[in-house]
């Protein structure tokens, strides 16, 4: 059955990501791929612009799909050797979450909705990633029906 995923990376990673093909999480460990199977989707939540710093941007701001691939290393230097796995990323626009917050199950009533996303990567329902995708344009076949 196929799973729905939030990513939480600064939006100059998820570019990285989504020009190489590829996603990196919790700052590149291997356990939150392993969890992922080929054709899940995955949707990416940037806070900012850069990691730590730069400006807000609390946006989603891609969307994709894990390949039939193994989560690999990737020498990146100076010691640090981050786990990446294979995705097929999709057109869509960044999508604010502001507008999104009452409809959104992990966000909704929430006073500390950011929260969610300290996690790095979670689970959503398929509910969520559709609410999400609409919201950022993109056409998608899940070869489900949606609930």
């Amino acid at each position: 059955m196929t799973r729905y995923w939030i990513g939480v990376a600064s939006r100059d990673h998820v570019t990285s990501g989504v020009e190489g093909g590829f996603c990196q999480l919790c700052h590149g460990k291997q356990q939150p791929l392993l969890r992922m199977k080929p054709g899940d989707w995955l949707i990416y939540y940037s806070p900012r612009t850069q990691m730590r710093e730069g400006d807000t941007v609390r946006s989603f701001t891609a969307i994709g799909r894990i390949e039939d691939k193994l989560p690999y290393a990737c020498d990146m230097g100076d010691g640090f050797v981050p786990c990446r796995r294979g995705v097929t990323f999709v057109d869509c626009t960044p999508a604010p979450i502001q507008p999104l917050l009452d409809r959104l199950s992990f966000t909704r009533g929430k006073a500390s909705w950011g929260y969610a996303f300290r996690r790095g990567a979670f689970e959503i329902s398929k509910r969520d990633f559709c609410e999400i995708a609409k919201a950022m344009n993109t056409a998608f076949d899940t070869g489900e029906r949606v609930l």
